[in-house]
């Protein structure tokens, strides 16, 4: 019995450790793996992702996989010619899985969720573009600046990331400075988070899974009223499965870009992403003044996950981002001098000559400059947000709640010369905001779908500005022969300090559906109620220089820099509708027709107003709302499996555009944000992709835009009309109406194609390939008001890129950007004071470089 006994113990310790080591058993997934036709692929590879573990399939395809984990985990199927795929294994069975492969040679669905939910794009009603992860990373378009060469419906002008404007067929923010009593009109969104700054823009992307485009206005869709577009930027996510991939470039220019992610599993139920990006780069610009070379890159971020999966149908993740810009950079290089209409002794020719004072350059494409104020651009951007999606009928509720903050700490040499006139102009701000969006959307019957949402964000402005002069400044303000402006030390270290601030809240219910009400024919109304609030306290105090009591010079001295505070608040509520109708009889035909209407909210201003008769002229403080009309005619069309061609018309009315205005006669030092009568923008966009065979693809867009002020007639001054006198009177504001909008060329246009081929490197799966992409804008205005001088040439760009992509392993290509070395302006913009000269922002010289990807 004993003996008995102890064999019973014996099995029952045998029985306790088979139980308890059963996870690390081998299963086998048995398995085939076929190509769409039902043709067997031998020799392809199985392999479970994140790991070494793979098998090859035999000669009929079939394959066995021997694997020590537990599911649910992903295995990847792979053949040369073929699209890499991932299954997802929820439990090991005996019946064998069937792997189905594409071939490469088919043109691959673009899946979006710019309607909030799952769809082909070219079944969406609305003119979308995207840029996949592949293509901004392999053409070096690490933000929406270069992501705008790929689609010519995108402007985008940036002299720093605050004066950053982020348009969409020309409209959405007013050109120039940027006045932050304005809402920008074109929204941008990051994983359905609502970045409320426009310097967001100019931020490296940090593990970007694609970029969709909304062209038009689209307020019945996203949280944020968005009256020209909206950029709707999806990440890659965390996962249960591991995955690891480094990078880094180095180019010309002393170009370094570092970048890494990883995720994994944390437990059963909690999983992490963790993604780091880092660039720098030399400065293109040479200062000869202190021999530095300035407008470099210096840019940190990064981007964490975690998300927690409680069951099958509800996903919560908390991310956080946090982005750092601290370049010696935005310089802007003097690029020509205009005369204006002001007495020979005010022109800038005439004005340096007193000063024995030369430009270091008389072209700005020296890249030479001699700035005596350094070019600082302190840019912090990030947050924090919780985004809970569940699963609850036959859709999805989701719930996004975030907090952004934005730090703006500059240094500029606004007079864009060696001399001390503007010794200090800077507006250091900074932004907070919370916000929070509650939507359901999803296929709520088989011929009806929609969205329906709530939203609201609360943000706050504090700005501490400083504009001061230094000891060439009496020349450049001077108004008069009077020798009282020689005074020693009269404007000397005088100038403006203000501190402003703006509260806004804003709040909207909005609501789309898709309705089938016939074979192939849709209904697809939307509503948008909105509310906006904006309270703004401005407060600039004029001090320093000379300190008399000289009745002459303190006028003097009050007609270069004035007191002024003033308090201002407006709401405004409005009601926004749109009615598309489509037919879809098939995969190959969408055609589509849209009427819309949209509000830009409220604005206010909080950058200093005109004075009248020495006071400020408070009843510009509140600026009225855009209200737009929009119609649009499209057709998204798919004439062969490997070729799409899309066709839109679009139309837009506007009533009370916001439109930016700069006056010296005014008495506003960084000018102030006005409403012009009505505006008018229409144009087509073509799109086209062509998949020729396996080794060959093109893809093509084209847009012609036709954009004028139909009225405006207190609009400011160009620059050569500064000082412009009627009957002795001065004269501040012009007609302009029928002329053209700043910003926006009539052509624009982007062509790519890629070539290539499979095959093998370390004994690894790859694709050597080469690509080429062109991009062109024909001339347009770079000045508020139509100007002969201030009118930028149009220019072509052209970048490639060669070598080989692996899905795992090692990826390398080379690539080079502006290949013909192209000297180009992104934009001019007149000296402060309008003494006649124009600075440029450059666009980059030719640049070029490598990059090593390496991926578990």
């Amino acid at each position: 019995m004993k003996y008995l006994s102890y064999k019973i113990k014996f099995l029952l310790l045998i029985i306790f450790l088979i139980q308890n080591t059963s996870s690390f058993a081998q299963q086998v997934i048995l398995g085939v793996v076929k190509d769409t036709k039902g043709l067997p692929l031998p020799g392809a590879t199985v392999a479970v992702r994140g790991t070494s573990i793979f098998t090859k399939a035999d000669s009929i395809g079939q394959f066995r996989l021997s694997v020590s984990q537990e599911p649910p985990f992903f295995i990847r199927a792979t053949f040369v010619g073929f699209k890499p795929q991932d299954f997802q294994i929820l439990r090991f069975d005996k019946t064998p899985v069937q792997l189905t492969l594409v071939d490469d040679a088919l043109l691959e669905e673009i899946v979006v969720t710019s309607r909030r939910r799952s769809e082909v794009l070219q079944d969406v009603p609305i003119p979308i573009s995207v840029v996949g992860r592949a293509q901004i990373e392999e053409s070096g378009s690490f933000n929406v600046t270069r992501v705008k060469e790929l689609i010519p419906s995108i402007q985008m002008y940036t002299s720093n990331p605050r004066n950053t404007g982020v348009n969409i067929r020309g409209i959405g923010s007013p050109f120039g400075l940027t006045n932050d009593g304005l809402d920008p009109g074109v929204g941008y969104y990051v994983d359905g988070v609502y970045y409320a700054r426009p310097a967001a823009a100019t931020l490296d992307f940090i593990d970007i899974d694609r970029i969709e485009v909304l062209r038009g206005p689209q307020g019945t869709l996203f949280g944020k009223n968005t009256s020209a577009g909206a950029f709707n930027i999806v990440t890659r996510k965390a996962s249960f499965t591991p995955d690891y991939s480094f990078e880094t470039s180095f180019g010309n220019y002393g170009y370094i870009q570092t970048k890494a992610s990883v995720t994994g599993p944390i437990s059963k139920k909690i999983a992490a992403r963790l993604s780091f990006s880092g660039t720098q780069r030399n400065g293109v610009v040479e200062n000869v003044r202190t021999g530095k070379y300035t407008n470099d890159i210096n840019n940190l971020g990064f981007r964490g996950q975690l998300l927690y999966k409680p069951s099958e149908n509800t996903f919560i993740t908390l991310a956080a981002d946090a982005s750092d810009q601290q370049p010696d950079g935005y310089a802007q290089v003097v690029a020509g001098v205009v005369p204006t209409l002001r007495p020979a002794y005010r022109q800038f020719n005439a004005i340096i000559a007193d000063l024995n004072y030369t430009l270091p350059s008389l072209n700005a494409f020296d890249r030479k400059i001699d700035h005596d104020t350094p070019w600082n651009s302190g840019n912090e951007l990030g947050g924090i947000s919780l985004n809970a999606e569940t699963k609850l009928g036959p859709g999805t509720l989701t719930s996004t709640t975030a907090w952004r903050y934005w730090n703006w700490d500059p240094s500029n040499d606004r007079d864009f010369t060696g001399l001390q006139a503007l010794a200090k102009s800077q507006n250091p701000a900074e932004h907070r905001n919370w916000s929070q969006e509650v939507r359901y959307a999803g296929q709520l019957t088989e011929k009806l779908s929609g969205v329906v949402g709530i939203f609201y964000i609360d943000q706050e402005v504090k700005i501490n500005g400083t504009e001061e002069s230094g000891t060439a400044q009496w020349r450049f303000s001077q108004s008069s022969t009077s020798t009282l402006w020689k005074t020693p030390g009269l404007l000397e270290g005088y100038g403006i300090y203000t501190n402003a601030s703006i509260k806004s809240q804003s709040a909207a219910a909005f609501a789309s559906i898709d309705w089938e009400f016939a074979k192939g024919f849709h209904i697809l109304p939307g509503v948008r109620i909105n509310y906006d609030n904006k309270d703004v306290d401005y407060n600039r105090v004029a001090r320093g220089g000379l300190q008399t009591t000289d009745a002459a010079l303190l006028a003097i001295k009050n007609g270069v820099y004035s007191n002024q505070s003033y308090l201002a608040s407006a709401d405004e509520k409005n009601f926004t509708y749109s009615l598309t109708a489509s037919y879809r009889p098939g995969n190959r035909l969408n055609a589509f027709a849209t009427y819309s209407t949209s509000f830009k909210p409220v604005g206010v201003n909080v950058a200093g107003l005109p004075t009248v008769n020495g006071a400020a002229a408070t009843d510009l403080a509140v600026i009225r709302p855009e209200d737009t009309k929009h119609y649009e005619l499209g057709i998204k069309s798919t004439p062969a499996d490997n070729f799409t061609l899309n066709l839109t018309f679009h139309n837009s009315d506007i009533k009370d555009y916001q439109t930016n205005v700069q006056s010296p006669q005014l008495g506003v030092n960084r000018g102030y944000i006005a409403n012009a009568e009505k505006v008018n923008v229409n144009g087509l966009e073509l799109d086209a992709t062509i998949k020729a065979n396996q080794h060959f693809s093109f893809n093509g867009a084209a847009a012609y835009t036709d954009a004028k002020y139909v009225r405006f007639t207190n609009a400011p001054l160009p620059l050569e009309e500064t000082g412009l006198t009627v009957g002795g009177v001065q004269v501040a504001f012009k007609d302009i109406s029928g002329g053209q909008l700043p910003g926006i060329s009539k052509w624009a246009g982007s062509l790519g194609g890629e070539y290539n081929t499979p095959t093998k490197f370390f004994n690894k799966e790859a694709k050597f390939f080469t690509a080429i992409d062109g991009y062109y804008r024909s001339s347009f205005s770079s000045s508020p008001s139509p100007s002969a001088y201030l009118n930028i040439d149009g220019y072509t760009l052209l970048n490639a890129r060669i070598g080989y992509k692996a899905t795992r392993g090692l990826s390398a290509y080379v690539w080079g950007r502006n290949l013909f070395n192209k000297d180009y302006f992104e934009q001019l913009l007149p000296a402060g004071g309008n003494a006649g000269h124009y600075a440029g922002v450059l666009g980059d010289p030719r640049t070029y470089g490598l990059t090593l990807r390496y991926a578990l």
